[in-house]
């Protein structure tokens, strides 16, 4: 976070509020301004968040009017180009685009967890016969956290690793097996 700030002075009461500047990786600068409630006792209106960073993110930069996306900074356009989905998968999660041997390394971790439990596909079994795909998707994968519920501890980075992963690898299995039900075919 910058050491720059702002000052806001609220005429009627008198009060002033310092708010910090904080630059993001790229795009304009922005004020930290959550508080202003606790201390001013205003919030803000901004219609359609038009003028509002909604978090702080290190992996995504989105300018919509500029038509600018970027991961981990390369542009879209680019990684839809020159790069697998296996290999922007491993550039979400770890930062960087892997080397050749760390991306035969991560295709073989999410070859191994592309399975997913028979009981899935009862479950799968267990919609009915025109439910839409995207529901019957949702659905399992709230489910798989029953399945790997002691590898859940969000505040252990190895746990949200391979959480991540098992997701990347279980989501083309779990996709078939939810439109094969809703075709009518058999699951498995």
């Amino acid at each position: 976070m910058s050491s720059n700030k702002v000052t806001i002075s609220d005429e009627g009461s008198g009060q002033h509020l310092e708010l910090p500047v904080v630059k993001g990786t790229e795009g304009e600068p922005t004020l930290d301004i959550k508080g202003l409630p606790s201390t001013l006792g205003y919030f803000t209106y901004d219609p359609g968040f038009a003028s509002t960073a909604a978090c702080t993110s290190t992996i995504t930069f989105i300018d919509g009017g500029k038509g600018i996306l970027r991961y981990r900074g390369y542009p879209i356009e680019q990684l839809a180009e020159r790069s697998t989905f296996v290999e922007v998968a491993y550039l979400l999660l770890f930062g960087e685009l892997p080397t050749e041997v760390e991306l035969d390394n991560f295709r073989d971790e999410l070859t191994y967890h592309t399975m997913i439990h028979e009981q899935l596909n009862t479950f799968i079994s267990g919609f009915h016969y025109d439910a839409h795909p995207m529901a019957m998707m949702a659905g399992v994968v709230g489910s798989l956290a029953a399945f790997y519920h002691n590898r859940l501890d969000m505040e252990n980075p190895e746990h949200r690793v391979l959480s991540a992963k098992r997701m990347i690898a279980k989501m083309p299995t779990i996709a078939a097996a939810c439109y094969r039900h809703h075709m009518g075919w058999p699951v498995a």
